[in-house]
């Protein structure tokens, strides 16, 4: 009884020394890769919170409007730069191509406002951009249903905030998340889809569900917690020590269980 005691004991003490040694491992790798970067890059979602959206920018014709004014339906949040040479063109291609599919009216059912993150931009080039994309609708999309919009500095950090989108500016170059957001007409958040490419069927049924004021869960957490974003790069890459983490949990947890089935096992079988 006491031998198995202490063996016990001995082996959980064992354990618990081995899963503080691989954890204590992957956090200094994880803050030597971090560096002294502060200023976090992703998305922060916040489901079903009604987002304040009263802040001020210029649409495509230099008018002043309020998001909050354009939100009168479910719509669509894209947040891009006009004048970006990476994922903000295959992204707006990517939202073109499923809400020129979707089985919904636009500017009856939903509408699609962009929100420049590059606050050099103006209303001139937003123009230029929405003329091109319109021009390439397969349908009869109406013009006033997707705004292109341009702010300052506060309004943008303001909104993005608002909405969980987390971006940083390296120069003249923006390091972000690929990643749209479907709101009610309320304001409130209903969906975040994820990447570039949009099936046309998960972009529909979120915005019924918005129309619902309902909020549907987001699948790409599970991707989420295996992938990372590197702004480097401007691509999402699987993170290994977040992985091996989990992985180095899960198996103590595993050897813990065995080890006390088989200590009581053979504590019986002795007796």
């Amino acid at each position: 009884m006491y031998f198995n005691q202490r063996y016990l004991t001995h082996r959980i003490s064992w354990a618990f020394s081995l899963i503080s040694f691989f954890l204590f491992s992957l956090s200094f790798l994880a803050q030597a890769k971090e560096g002294d970067e502060n200023v976090p890059i992703g998305v922060n979602e916040y489901l079903g919170k009604t987002a304040n959206l009263d802040f001020q920018f210029l649409d495509e014709n230099g008018d002043t409007v309020t998001v909050a004014a354009l939100v009168d339906r479910p719509t669509i949040i894209s947040f891009v730069y006009y004048t970006c040479p990476n994922i903000c063109s295959p992204l707006l291609n990517g939202l073109r191509h499923a809400v020129d599919k979707v089985q919904l009216e636009p500017g009856v059912d939903f509408n699609v406002v962009t929100i420049s993150m590059n606050e050099d931009e103006g209303p001139e080039l937003a123009r230029e951009k929405k003329a091109r994309y319109m021009q390439e609708m397969e349908r009869d999309f109406p013009a006033g249903s997707w705004w292109w919009l341009t702010g300052d500095s506060t309004n943008i950090r303001h909104i993005t905030d608002e909405l969980g989108f987390a971006f940083r500016r390296t120069g003249d170059d923006f390091a972000h998340p690929a990643v749209i957001m479907v709101l009610s007409g309320k304001g409130k958040i209903a969906r975040y889809l994820y990447g570039i490419d949009f099936n046309q069927f998960d972009l529909q049924m979120a915005i019924v569900e918005a129309s619902q004021g309902r909020v549907g869960p987001t699948i790409a957490k599970v991707l989420k917690m295996c992938f990372s974003y590197d702004p480097t790069g401007r691509k999402y890459v699987f993170n290994f020590m977040r992985v091996a983490g989990s992985a180095v949990l899960l198996f103590a947890g595993l050897f813990l269980t065995v080890l006390i089935v088989r200590t009581r096992k053979n504590k019986h079988t002795s007796r």
